[in-house]
């Protein structure tokens, strides 16, 4: 069991996010990058350091570094961790991956230029997500990039998605918490399941 408090997500579904792995039912792991996230990597969007935060098996961290871009990605979930480095080897990818806290990214002690969160923000509460952005700050300098892709409201009933408004990421990201929204798109997560995709945000936010 790991050492630390378990997050609101996984108080409510009574399970660690390493469950997900272990038994490989983590809908979201689509075993390839999101298209969402592929497009921004392809029109070259992503630059300089980049952290991956809740890289799960770690296909965006791969994406980068196949572009040549150094790149972390860090989970609390023991299980993806191993996925990701077992993939970074069978494709000779120069990729690091850590065993983290996404609330507590300042302990990684580095800075990043591009941060990528697919699908972690969403999972958080009001306390978390503050201390998210917080730590987001703590590893970015001015002029850094982050790029969010989260659930946003017009799901159909499911236990999975955690709806996030445009309100609560405008107030998440503000400039008072040090960063400036640039763009904010509607787009889709895929999943693995007969659904295929739930509706998302594609948010790129610059640090102030």
């Amino acid at each position: 069991m790991p050492e630390r408090e378990p997050t609101s997500h996984e108080r409510g579904a009574e399970a660690w996010w390493d469950d997900s792995y272990r038994d490989r039912t983590a809908p979201w792991d689509i075993g390839r990058p999101q298209a969402a996230f592929a497009r921004l990597a392809d029109e070259g969007r992503w630059s300089g350091a980049v952290l991956d935060a809740g890289c799960g098996s770690g296909e965006h961290t791969l994406r980068a570094a196949s572009l040549g871009l150094p790149a972390l990605g860090v989970d609390v979930a023991e299980t993806a961790i191993a996925m990701a480095r077992e993939k970074a080897a069978a494709r000779g990818l120069d990729a690091e991956f850590a065993l983290a806290d996404a609330l507590h990214l300042g302990r990684l002690d580095r800075t990043f230029d591009t941060v990528l969160d697919c699908g972690l923000f969403h999972t958080f509460d009001g306390d978390e997500q503050r201390a998210y952005v917080a730590g987001l700050a703590a590893v970015t300098e001015p002029g850094a990039t982050l790029f969010v892709l989260c659930f946003r409201p017009g799901a159909p009933e499911t236990e999975g998605p955690h709806p996030v408004t445009e309100a609560e990421l405008r107030a998440a990201f503000a400039a008072d918490a040090g960063w400036r929204l640039a763009d904010l798109q509607e787009s889709q997560i895929e999943v693995i399941l007969d659904i295929g995709s739930f509706p998302a945000w594609l948010l790129t936010v610059q640090r102030c």
